[in-house]
């Protein structure tokens, strides 16, 4: 687990940069969570990584990253899934949370209905900074109540978003889902859709491409 702190305006100091890969050539990815407070977005995460896992008093202005390393069809990825650690509290989350960010994982509590109510507002932010990034949506302590796995949500439904009813407690499809969120986040780096990282792509493209150029003028015979 890693810690990355904020600064009092909200601005995170020494982010990873997902765009390029590590420094022994894994692609890197960004999975971030977001949800009310208290819906289990952290033992979620923790569920998937190990079991028992005692988490960390984080002071407000920090993020947590949980970092994780797998193969997705033979390539080595390493992926990093945020934590808010309190920020959601404030009801909205600085542009920094969502900046490279490669997928969304939208946690409710069944038990809550406040909390799956508000999974729009949610949704609306996720889609001002990250407009086509996958989102999938989970609802969560269903071992609190297994009737509700009957209960048909809509929400999900209406985005087109994978929905799995998990549980962090016994562990329930929480692996499955984590799989998934990850195979779509490397699909999404592949082909990114939203704008901004079109754009990027295209000066990498284009950088790179007037370096090729240099490098050919530069050639004996060439001058």
């Amino acid at each position: 687990m890693l810690e990355v702190k904020m600064a009092a305006n909200g601005s995170v100091s020494e982010q990873p940069d997902y765009s390029t890969p590590t420094s022994d050539g894994s692609n890197r990815v960004k999975v971030i969570c977001l949800g009310d407070s208290a819906v289990g977005k952290s033992k979620l995460v923790e569920r998937f990584l190990m079991d028992g896992y005692q988490p960390h008093q984080l002071s407000t202005y920090a993020l947590t990253l949980f970092r994780y390393t797998t193969d997705v069809d033979g390539e080595s990825v390493v992926v990093d899934f945020w934590d808010t650690a309190g920020q959601e509290r404030f009801s909205s989350m600085h542009p920094s949370y969502y900046h490279q960010a490669h997928a969304c994982i939208l946690v409710f509590d069944v038990t809550r209905k406040i909390t799956y109510k508000n999974l729009p507002n949610w949704y609306k932010e996720l889609r001002e900074y990250r407009p086509e990034i996958p989102c999938l949506c989970a609802a969560n302590k269903i071992d609190v109540d297994i009737k509700v796995t009957k209960k048909s949500f809509n929400f999900s439904k209406k985005f087109g978003m994978p929905f799995y009813y998990v549980s962090a407690s016994d562990g329930t499809n929480v692996v499955k889902m984590f799989q998934e969120a990850i195979r779509c986040a490397v699909q999404y780096k592949k082909n990114p859709t939203d704008f901004i990282d079109e754009v990027m792509q295209e000066l990498e493209n284009f950088e790179s491409s007037e370096f090729d150029q240099e490098d050919e003028a530069s050639q004996p015979g060439n001058q």
